[in-house]
């Protein structure tokens, strides 16, 4: 029974363990992610710093480099969560598999204490001998046998135990290698983190010096991003205006097919003429929701449902980037407050807008010189803009990944981002939680 808990204790500790290796593997792997990142920010800052005077490049780079290091520095906590655990429970096994060498060393030596008293092949006779009958000779005669086969296996059982004590060691003093060189990259992220907000903050100030070029520079851009919204806003409300006429036109004509039937009952019926007239008026027509009307076609529905099945695997409107502004309200350094309906995604010049689910372009405009694509979903909305070119029309059936066109890049800034809203229905909601992991 002791051998049977410590072989299912093993296998527990061992299932614990792949369950937390898998989570440490992708912990890791999104470090690494975010190392590359980092450090191509690193040499993009460093190329404005030939400029001596501060810019809004220079300060958006120093924005996402703080997001970036503020997320692995979460990352590397979390990675050190884990090993606290692996340390722990190694740690349990070491003591287990410890007990468990002990109690069959101790179970071992006794056996041989009793091998050396009867040693002899005389004792052993004497032993089957002194049965009372053959039958209890015979089983005698087998004990001796299995005793000898149990020894072997008993000494087999210690060097296995002290195998897998020596493994456990081992493992142990890995994961605690291993998480004190992560406490020291803790330690350096958060050195450099404080780096760069000192920067950061010089960077604010020198802007502020220079005639205000910072707060217009910024209101330019909330100027441009209150455009944008409005015309994702216009375009779904045309879309749910249209949906809703046609729902109401077939729901009105079939409300008037029902009551000509109803009254050509009545009259077969020799009801009286207010009965029939009264059959004959059709029912008023229930008032349907915006989502309802989005999805009032079969085909709509099953795109609607599809697209909300693939939450969190959506894939990201651009092949590489970096989120540099998050959804919902957020206020610049500079004092200036805002609310952002959808993800600010910094990338390369020039890089292809990809349509994340496929559906139908609803509006295709040009905002100030860049272009805004509207894309339908069922009762779900995308919107991308910032876009210098354009290859679809309104209309126009897309698929999923499909190039819709391509990132324009600031020429105050330098600065290449895509700005990428989801709606659903006429609510927006937090692109992030819809894209898959990069």
């Amino acid at each position: 029974m002791k051998f049977i808990k410590l072989v299912l204790f093993v296998i527990l500790a061992f299932c614990i363990f792949d369950a937390h290796a898998q989570s440490s593997a992708e912990l890791k792997r999104r470090r690494a992610e975010l190392n590359n990142e980092l450090e191509d920010l690193n040499r993009e800052y460093r190329a404005t710093l030939s400029n001596k005077k501060s810019t809004i490049k220079q300060l958006n780079i120093l924005k996402a480099q703080i997001g970036l290091r503020e997320e692995k520095i979460r990352n590397v906590n979390s990675e050190i969560r884990l090993l606290n655990n692996e340390i722990s429970e190694n740690s349990n096994t070491v003591q287990t598999l410890q007990q468990q060498l002990n109690q069959l060393k101790k179970e071992y030596a006794a056996m041989i204490v009793f091998a050396y008293h009867n040693q002899s092949a005389y004792n052993k006779l004497m032993f089957v001998f002194a049965s009372k009958d053959f039958n209890q000779a015979y089983k005698r005669l087998k004990y001796l046998q299995q005793f000898g086969t149990y020894r072997e296996r008993q000494a087999q059982s210690i060097q296995g135990t002290q195998k897998d004590l020596h493994v456990k060691i081992n493992e142990l003093d890995r994961t605690k290698n291993q998480k004190s060189s992560l406490l020291q990259e803790q330690e350096k992220e958060k050195e450099t983190l404080g780096k760069e907000r000192n920067n950061q903050v010089a960077v604010v100030a020198d802007l502020s010096k220079q005639e205000g070029q910072l707060k217009k520079q910024q209101r330019a851009v909330l100027a441009q991003r209150r455009k944008v919204d409005q015309q994702i806003s216009a375009a779904i409300r045309r879309e749910i205006a249209e949906a809703r006429r046609r729902a109401e036109e077939e729901a009105r004509a079939e409300a008037a097919r029902r009551a000509a039937l109803a009254a050509d009952k009545a009259r077969a019926d020799n009801k009286s003429a207010a009965e029939i007239a009264v059959a004959a008026k059709p029912k008023p027509i229930t008032r349907k929701t915006d989502s309802e009307v989005l999805s009032a076609t079969p085909a709509a529905a099953k795109l609607s449902n599809d697209f909300l099945g693939n939450r969190g695997r959506l894939p990201w409107p651009v092949g590489v980037g970096q989120i540099i502004q998050g959804f919902g309200i957020y206020t610049t350094p500079e004092g200036i407050r805002n609310d952002n309906r959808g993800v600010d995604i910094r990338t390369s010049g020039g890089a292809p807008v990809r349509v994340v689910f496929e559906g139908t372009v609803a509006a295709v405009n040009d905002i100030s010189g860049t272009y805004l694509v509207v894309i339908q979903h069922g009762s779900y909305f995308t919107g991308y803009a910032n876009l210098k070119s354009v290859s679809v029309s309104s209309g126009q059936k897309v698929s999923t990944r499909q190039t819709i066109g391509a990132a324009a890049t600031d020429a105050a800034t330098g600065e290449t981002t895509v700005h990428f809203e989801l709606y659903n229905g006429s609510t927006p909601v937090n692109p992030k939680s819809w894209l898959a992991s990069q």
